[in-house]
């Protein structure tokens, strides 16, 4: 039997429902760099990363039948991502210190110095921040999560997340700074 490379996500999707083990690998080889960027933007470690994904890609095996057709499956599938990061990352929060970060002054930056780094200097950057500084950064300016969803996701107040977020984004401005002198 000829399987068919360029299905489309619904064809995929519907095969796998229907438990072909051939359509199950496609759908994994189709998004499979989609998710490991996602899981990156979580965890420092690829192969940490990398249980993560595998992990989302069970739970998307395991509960493809309650998805629905109509939906698109690239935001359904970021969403089991990143509570499957975020799931991993809360069982591992308690043996990480958070570290407070210091008050940072605003202090002017020229928009022709930012331009010299490229996006894997800013997440390797960001790596460097404390794990829920991090976090609630991922959530809020690249995942589009509010503040109230993040408390949530979190278990933390709202205020919290929005504190968290401050003093990420400060602290990343001071790392930007300190890497631009370098350069």
């Amino acid at each position: 039997m000829l399987i068919e490379h360029n299905a489309s996500d619904a064809e995929l999707i519907r095969e796998c429902k229907k438990g072909n083990l051939k359509y199950q690998e496609m759908l994994y080889k189709r998004f499979y760099a989609y998710a490991m960027g996602i899981g990156m933007r979580y965890l420092i470690n690829k192969d940490d990363a990398l249980v993560v994904v595998n992990d989302a890609f069970i739970k998307v095996f395991n509960s493809l039948h309650n998805f629905k057709d109509d939906l698109e499956f690239r935001p359904w599938f970021r969403k089991i991502l990143v509570n499957t990061a975020l799931d991993s990352k809360r069982k591992n929060l308690k043996y990480v210190y958070d570290s407070e970060i210091p008050e940072v002054h605003q202090q002017t930056m020229y928009p022709s110095a930012i331009e010299k780094l490229s996006a894997a200097d800013i997440l390797n950057l960001m790596k460097q921040l404390p794990e829920t500084h991090h976090i609630v950064f991922n959530l809020y300016e690249i995942d589009g999560y509010s503040h109230k969803e993040i408390g949530q996701m979190l278990s933390i107040p709202e205020s919290s997340s929005r504190t968290y977020l401050t003093r990420a984004k400060q602290a990343l401005q001071k790392l930007i700074q300190s890497d631009l002198i370098k350069i």
